[in-house]
């Protein structure tokens, strides 16, 4: 037999193999080239990737690698230019993701500020900027324009952020008023536990460089400055003071809330039960608000004018009533104070009713994704926020469950009679219920990842609630605000009120159900991205291929629980000691790291209070105040004065002792002791067992070095 004849079986199976490869690479190009056109949804996506991957980053990148990165994109952005035409939407993709990363970097950089190095307690002076309340309910004031007792300007932080414990001060504080006050501050905290969610980032991208708190008066030095800097938050305050004395009550604290931005008059047990009905987004100036304002202002605008025969038939009436909704968002946005969310609803509002301006359709995913590119060039650090992502969540959902039955309907037969008025009022009822189940599906992830509890019953207590926001309670705002200039503001506002009370009451009593709550555990940090990006394909693809979107997001959904907590955390002060025991997460003690406990035990998916978790039995069965074996290594933790005085007696007894308080000069040989002086420079801890082995975490390397690390 020749040699080629032996050998010809294999090159034919060469050539399928080669030619099935080829076919598999082919493909997905062959794809991206047929939806062109259709592929502007992935931009903010990937340029949303390019921002996590910047975020997820163990060390800031240098002049050289961001010099690197912007020689990148711009190779491949030419590339997807003039670039072989089947390779351009790779290049371009590529290009998004590394403007991504510069975007990112850019926005960390111009962000900096001096950050308090360490702890300060002395005079505070500065202008007051911001008044809110805190999450124990405290009034607490924003201040710039600092100045510290014997610190140099240098060092000085562009902002502080002081809580006032006690009684309320003397003064009524006002935007622009410069006070002085005697207070503790310290440099913004990092994450109670390694991996866990840095308060020490959102401050730096907020300039706010140490927060702290008085027990001292707070005294006025000079009255609110003249001018326009801080005159929209002098009216919103004063707004929202007016509606509280006209409201007495939660209701006037809710309508306020709402209106204004101002939610010092909202209780925490009232904020509380919102959470656990679902409906803390109606407390919260987001998407829905100024969608109902601008959709109300926008629908009487086109009745008015359609009233005028002249106008309505020589003038565009839509984009008259377009231009003046946008106009009202413009004054919502400013009155509302201007935070982040309302930031991110007002630029798709605005998207939307610019659509209408230029004769584009309003409601569709291109919008979305044209208002989520331009908050992510704008603000990226967003892309971390609970708001960006239920907010984005929930319309996405939205827009493409209502487009897929706007295309089942005009695929249904025509010539049918119009229904009548009371299939009207069910089709209406049925879509609000809709509404609430695809919002409330969409978000449950984030909120359930970022909050770890999920409202059971928060579909009913949204049917209930959330029509009336939008048939009763944002109609009335329009009504108040269009009358008060005549002093008739009164029957809105009353209006305004029997709608509030009805939510309220809502909430109270489906907060009030059993089982209204169910925690869960903080899922890896790969599952949420990994959900969104399955969710995001099979939404935005066309074809068979998006149901593969579908099983990545299930196969994340899958793994939330895979992750196991921490068996042993240490708080970063070292005064609290956490420890996974038979009933769940034990603490050391009872009171003290008030928001470091409620974070642990929130992660773990435990809705025990400190209190509880403190009498909780120890992994050995015994008091964990005692101390503790873990793993073969015995634990102890001493607290409170004298506490450096029996560190040798417990290291005779243990392996390692932790403290709460400087660890004495001399520290004894033979056991490992974690003073707070280590945890300064560590951050948090957290161990793990394997096996009998301990395999320690420090908040340190996790976060790693970044600009708002400090290390």
């Amino acid at each position: 037999m020749p040699a080629y004849a032996a050998i010809r079986p294999l090159t034919g199976w060469r050539g399928i193999l080669s030619g099935r490869l080829s076919a598999l690479v082919s493909a997905p190009l062959t794809a991206l080239a047929a939806a062109r056109g259709r592929l502007f949804p992935f931009v903010p996506v990937l340029l949303a990737l390019g921002i996590g991957a910047y975020f997820a980053l163990p060390a800031e990148p240098g002049a050289g690698s961001f010099t690197a990165l912007a020689a990148g994109a711009l190779a491949t952005g030419v590339a997807g230019i003039i670039g072989p035409e089947r390779l351009r939407p790779l290049f371009l993709a590529l290009m998004l993701v590394l403007s991504g990363l510069l975007v990112a970097g850019w926005r960390a950089h111009a962000s900096a500020a001096p950050v308090l190095g360490w702890r300060y307690y002395g005079p505070v002076e500065g202008r007051v900027v911001r008044i809110d309340r805190s999450v124990s309910d405290a009034l607490r004031l924003t201040l710039d324009r600092v100045v510290l007792h014997d610190v140099a300007v240098h060092r000085v932080p562009e902002r502080v952020r002081v809580s006032i414990h006690g009684e309320r001060p003397d003064i009524d504080p006002v935007p622009g008023m410069r006070v002085v006050l005697t207070g503790h501050l310290s440099p913004p905290g990092g994450p109670v536990e390694p991996g866990g969610f840095d308060f020490r980032r959102l401050a730096w991208f907020d300039r706010l460089g140490a927060v702290g708190y008085t027990r001292s008066p707070v005294l006025a030095i000079a009255p609110p400055e003249p001018g326009p800097a801080l005159a929209v938050e002098r009216l919103r305050m004063r707004m929202s003071a007016a509606l509280q004395d006209r409201l007495p009550g939660e209701a006037g604290g809710f309508v306020a809330a709402i209106l204004t931005g101002d939610r010092a008059g909202v209780s925490q047990d009232t904020t509380e039960a919102l959470r656990r009905s679902n409906l803390a987004h109606l407390l919260a100036i987001s998407g829905l608000h100024m969608g109902l304002l601008t959709g109300i202002v926008y629908g009487a605008l086109r009745l008015v004018l359609a009233l005028v025969p002249v106008v309505a038939l020589r003038l565009p009436g839509r984009k008259l009533a377009a231009a003046g909704a946008l106009a009202a968002a413009v004054f919502y946005l400013a009155l509302s104070g201007g935070n982040v969310a309302t930031q991110r609803a007002f630029v798709m509002v605005a998207v939307m009713l610019g659509a209408v301006l230029f004769d584009r359709r309003a409601i569709s995913l291109h919008s979305v994704a044209l208002a989520a590119l331009l908050i992510l060039l704008w603000r990226p650090e967003a892309l971390l926020s609970p708001g960006f992502q239920m907010s984005f969540a929930a319309t996405t959902a939205l827009v493409a469950v209502f487009a897929a039955l706007r295309d089942w309907r005009r695929a249904r037969p025509r010539g049918r009679a119009p229904p009548s008025w009371p299939k009207r009022l069910l089709l209406g009822i049925g879509s609000v219920a809709l509404c609430s189940l695809v919002a409330g599906l969409a978000t449950a992830p984030v909120a359930a990842a970022h909050f770890h509890r999920i409202a059971d019953y928060g579909l009913l207590a949204n049917i209930l609630s959330v029509p009336l926001m939008g048939t009763l309670v944002m109609p009335a705002a329009v009504l108040a605000a269009t009358l008060w200039p005549l002093g008739l503001e009164g029957a809105g506002l009353w209006l305004m009120a029997a709608g509030v009370q009805w939510i309220l009451g809502v909430a109270h009593w489906v907060a009030g159900l059993d089982g209204a709550v169910r925690w869960v555990t903080t899922p890896p940090g790969w599952v949420l991205p990994g959900m969104a990006l399955g969710v995001l394909w099979l939404i935005m693809w066309r074809g068979r291929a998006r149901w593969a979107g579908a099983l990545v997001a299930a196969a994340c959904l899958a793994g939330w629980g895979q992750a196991p907590r921490p068996a042993l955390l240490i708080a970063e002060s070292g005064g609290q000691v956490g420890v996974m025991g038979p009933e769940g997460r034990a603490l050391s003690r009872p009171r003290g790291e008030g928001f470091v406990v409620r974070n642990w035990l929130a992660a773990d998916g435990d809705a025990a209070s400190a209190e509880e978790a403190a009498a909780r039995p120890g992994p050995g069965g015994e008091a964990l105040a005692a101390g503790f074996a873990l793993g073969g290594t015995r634990f102890v933790h001493l607290t409170g004065r004298g506490a450096a005085d029996r560190v040798g007696e417990a290291c005779a007894a243990s392996q390692v002792v932790i403290l709460s308080v400087a660890a004495p000069p001399d520290r004894p040989a033979g056991c490992r002791i974690i003073a707070p002086s280590d945890l300064h420079e560590s951050g948090a801890l957290a161990a793990s067992l394997r096996g009998d082995d301990l395999h320690w975490r420090r908040a340190r390397d996790v976060a790693g070095r970044r600009p708002w690390t400090g290390y």
